[in-house]
């Protein structure tokens, strides 16, 4: 229902009312007698009834149910790979490794872990490494980085942000990049070999490219100077973050992946929400319509074994997965539709039951004089 009021002659009353207190008379802290601040604005309230909440419960559910359904098995199509190299087990290939290694660590260890797939993966592969029992949502981990220093900004080079504090000078000289994002990035080395039939291995590529957001590539991580610079005389006065074996400007050879453009770095300093998560490492790309991208068979994992994760209890592991139009393989999406709209078809059900058993009673129900 909606009310109307007169708000003009009421507030020229009042103002009539106020003229004649004369010039001496205080102010009123009452509201102005207005539709607004007096809440006389026409209002509409949706009246609930069978007729309304009936459909739209059977509309949702019959909606809702075929979406998840159609979620749920292209979730299910996704072919999707994982294996665990941390070396927990003392049987496990890189056991050893895992038990050695430490930050301070010179010499590399390498291991190498056989697996079989089951089935060929047709379409473009993705692979990931995944980590398990590593806070990166943590608030003082994800402030600890200089964004001006890693978008090209040369005077963060010589003073980095305060908020890189405790990776933020190293030997009386300033760390580039900056920050405990930076210094705890993911080094290890992932290979992947095809056993053919005749027990040989072929080396499966790799491509390295192509990993990082556009917005992170192009946009927040420059180069000091560009890309084309010197990149070995720009970082001369900075010192590599703590548990780095290496500087930033050796990352790659290749000028366009070098740096702070580095796509392993770019990938590594977009922050996981949870402490167990997966971040791309690589792509396979399929060469040939009539070849698999990876044929069903053998394969080898050799892992240059750099990353400790022992101190924290954290687990490593590589993932190959293909995707879909929905992205990766994700069976919670469809799963909530089909029950959402399952539970709102029921509740229809239900409610038309009791409507056609009880809503005539209360209809034709005589009030007593």
């Amino acid at each position: 229902m909606a009310s109307s009021y007169n708000a003009k002659e009421e507030d020229g009353q009042l103002s009539g009312a106020a003229g004649s207190g004369g010039v001496g008379a205080g102010k009123s802290k009452k509201p102005d007698n207005t539709a607004f601040k007096q809440q006389r604005l026409p209002a509409w309230q949706p009246i609930l009834t069978a007729g309304t909440v009936l459909p739209a419960f059977f509309v949702i559910g019959l909606i809702f149910i075929p979406i998840g359904i159609g979620l749920f098995v292209t979730s299910n199509n996704i072919k999707e790979f994982e294996i665990d190299y941390t070396g927990i087990d003392p049987a496990s290939e890189c056991y050893n490794c895992s038990q050695t290694l430490t930050w301070n660590s010179t010499k590399p260890c390498i291991c190498k872990v056989p697996f079989t797939l089951e089935q060929s993966f047709e379409s473009d592969v993705f692979m990931y490494y995944g980590l398990s029992n590593f806070y990166q949502n943590h608030r003082r981990y994800v402030k600890s980085r200089d964004d001006s220093q890693l978008n090209g900004d040369t005077s963060s080079l010589t003073s980095p942000s305060k908020e890189c504090e405790p990776y933020r000078t190293s030997d009386n000289k300033p760390i580039a990049p900056c920050g405990a994002i930076a210094n705890s990035l993911f080094n290890d080395t992932l290979t992947l070999y095809y056993i053919n039939p005749n027990g040989t291995e072929s080396l499966v590529p790799l491509i390295k490219k192509g990993i990082a957001w556009w917005t992170d590539k192009n946009v927040k991580f420059r180069n000091p100077g560009g890309s084309n610079f010197n990149l070995t005389a720009v970082f001369q006065g900075n010192s590599k973050p703590v548990n780095w074996r290496k500087p930033v400007y050796e990352l790659d050879t290749d000028p366009e992946n070098n740096g702070f453009i580095n796509e392993d770095f770019i990938v590594w300093m977009r922050t996981a929400a949870l402490p167990t998560f997966r971040k791309l490492y690589r792509l396979i790309e399929k060469k040939n319509n009539m070849i698999p991208t990876l044929q069903r068979g053998n394969y080898t994992l050799e892992i240059t074994y750099n990353y400790p994760v022992r101190r924290f209890d954290g687990r490593k592991r590589m993932i190959l997965s293909t995707i879909s139009w929905m992205g990766g393989k994700n069976p919670f999406l469809g799963i909530a539709y089909i029950t959402v709209g399952s539970v709102c078809f029921f509740l229809g059900v239900v409610l038309l039951i009791i409507h056609q058993k009880y809503g005539n009673r209360n209809n034709s129900a005589e009030i007593p004089n």
